[in-house]
């Protein structure tokens, strides 16, 4: 709880701090233009949670997920080259401030359906926030009949919503937080209530003109106490090459959808039980 303080009292003190600067800085200007910050994220995903970024308009992006297994095995899966998950996401854009998407996951055979929407925008002297909503549908392929011989379609279904609040707070370092309520129509753990909340935390500092270092957290508000899965922590490296960024991180989690990592990640960065991964992004 005290990780999350610190990052509401910095996300909120550099409004502030921030907010003074434009009062002073309008003394010396005549200019009353309303300015938008921008590339707070080069990435759509910070590392597992969404950015405030959007695909322009008429824009396709293609994004290619990969994770590897665990590398607490070592050699026994070749650091985890053998037991790799693959996303294929298309995300197009319908307007500079609504997003579509359509993507698959080899992790349970997820299809995966999503909307993203600007709400509002950072201004330089006015609003201090921007303010992205996030709407999934999953269809659980993977669930085998076989095993639940109740299993129907609408067992396969799992959604979630998110609100999405960043600031850039100066050229280097953009926070995010992400309050987020998902449901999954099936869960494994009998005790696990099927709607769960958690809060995503999140930040972006540039390292340089092509790098930043990226983080992000996810709080799980009411997993069952007896639940095997954890909280998922997440660093990485972004890169920026032209048309694409590149974006390589460490995390406990191996699911890519929203539901997965929440719900259902299950490693341990203290018992060396944690995954390596990247996003590769090419715009079109």
């Amino acid at each position: 709880m005290r990780a999350i303080k610190t990052f509401l009292l910095l996300l909120f003190a550099s409004f502030f701090v921030n907010a003074q600067d434009d009062l002073l800085s309008e003394i010396d200007t005549d200019a009353t233009d309303v300015g938008y910050a921008i590339a707070a994220f080069k990435g759509l995903k910070i590392v597992n949670f969404e950015s405030t970024k959007l695909v322009a308009k008429k824009e396709l992006t293609f994004v290619v997920a990969h994770r590897f297994g665990s590398l607490e095995r070592g050699l026994d899966n070749f650091f985890g080259l053998d037991e790799a998950v693959t996303r294929l996401n298309f995300v197009y854009g319908l307007t500079d401030g609504i997003n579509i998407s359509v993507s698959r996951s080899s992790f349970q055979k997820i299809y995966n359906f999503a909307i993203k929407y600007r709400l509002l925008r950072q201004e330089s002297n006015g609003f201090p926030f921007t303010v992205v909503g996030f709407n999934e549908v999953n269809i659980n392929t993977g669930l085998d009949k076989d095993n639940l011989p109740l299993l129907e379609f609408n067992n396969r279904l799992g959604y979630n919503t998110q609100l999405l609040i960043s600031r850039k707070v100066d050229k280097n370092l953009s926070l995010e937080i992400a309050p987020t309520f998902f449901h999954d129509n099936y869960v494994a753990i009998d005790a696990q209530d099927n709607s769960q909340f958690a809060l995503g935390l999140g930040g972006r500092y540039k390292l340089g003109p092509r790098w930043s270092l990226n983080m992000d957290y996810g709080l799980h508000l009411n997993r069952a106490d007896n639940s095997p899965f954890t909280n998922p922590l997440s660093i990485g490296i972004d890169l920026e090459t032209g048309g694409h960024v590149f974006q390589m991180h460490f995390t406990n989690a191996q699911p890519m959808n929203t539901n997965g990592f929440l719900g259902q990640g299950s490693g341990d960065w203290t018992d060396g039980n944690f995954y390596f991964g990247f996003n590769l992004s090419r715009n079109f």
